[in-house]
């Protein structure tokens, strides 16, 4: 009987431990479940079921990108973004990208209230995107500005001549083939050039005349191409205040009546890869960054970007 005794106990104790055992396995399987969800989910699809203020990254260099169109418009179209903070560290880019940012961004803030944060640097293109928010901050060592407009090309005519090459041309009309990199730009390619430079720096002038509420002839003082700090930034009318995202969020409480409470989510700046193409993608660019692929090779036409070299 003693002996039976023995053995049944010995059993519960092994059935305790089992259980034990397999609730921590369940356990593990739920975490590594709602883990893999948050992998496969990095818009964070579940968390912004509900109210949130949304968090928008513009960082490197400005282009056409339908992705951060497709996000802008579907957070304009979200009843749940109360929202949008966007966060600029980038030194420009196209004047089509940062004019296509441009009209997304204002077309957020006629749902909701907008405010740019920028970072490091948020220069060209970039303060061009800046300017679509309602308020915009900067911190004191930031650099903003860099009004303007360049278009760059390269010209190699001497370096083929001394090696023995030459190239010809047939063009419909005399500025068909200007600029070209095989012969020297003509007085009148030139003059057209300029002609597309300064009608599209017009029009950025313009456009940060009627944002910052600035008459035309200051913006264009200020607007030769220099780039300022978040300070005088600030004493210049460019941007609004010295801060950052918790800057925002207190105006955006105090201004705008957003509840300072509301839960801060980020919206993805990129597509997320999945399988092996994803792993890999990661890896590289935790290895190498963007040193090697660099997106300045997608950059064509009228360009709006500080520092380009």
């Amino acid at each position: 009987m003693a002996f039976d005794t023995d053995a049944w106990l010995e059993r519960r104790k092994l059935a305790r431990r089992a259980n034990f055992w397999r609730l921590i396995a369940v356990l593990a399987i739920l975490v590594a479940v709602i883990g893999g969800l948050y992998w496969l989910d990095p818009g964070n699809v579940i968390e912004r079921r509900q109210d949130h203020v949304a968090r928008f990254e513009i960082s490197g260099i400005i282009h056409e990108n339908d992705w951060w169109m497709d996000k802008l418009h579907e957070a304009a179209d979200d009843d749940r973004v109360k929202a949008l903070i966007l966060y600029i560290n980038s030194p420009g880019g196209s004047t089509y990208g940062g004019e296509a940012l441009f009209t997304a961004i204002r077309k957020v803030a006629e749902r909701k209230p907008v405010v740019a944060v920028i970072g490091t640097l948020g220069a060209s293109a970039g303060y061009m995107t800046a300017i679509a928010a309602d308020r915009i901050y900067a911190r004191e060592s930031s650099l903003t500005g860099s009004i303007g407009v360049l278009f760059e090309t390269a010209e190699f005519s001497a370096l083929l001549a001394k090696l023995g090459v030459s190239a010809e041309s047939i063009a419909s009309g005399p500025l068909k083939d200007q600029p070209s990199p095989v012969k020297p730009l003509s007085p009148e390619g030139r003059a057209q050039i300029r002609r597309l430079v300064m009608e599209t720096y017009d029009w950025f002038v313009r456009l940060v005349a009627e944002r910052r509420q600035m008459p035309r002839e200051r913006v264009v003082a200020l607007a030769d191409g220099r780039v300022y700090t978040g300070r005088a930034a600030v004493e210049n009318g460019l941007i609004d205040a010295l801060g950052g995202v918790e800057d925002a969020r207190d105006w955006l409480a105090e201004k705008k009546g957003i509840p300072a409470d509301l839960p801060l989510r980020d919206i993805p700046p990129e597509p997320p890869r999945e399988g092996w193409e994803g792993l890999t993608g990661r890896a590289f660019a935790a290895l190498f960054g963007k040193s090697l692929l660099t997106e300045r090779l997608k950059l064509d036409g009228l360009v709006s970007l500080w520092h380009p070299e």
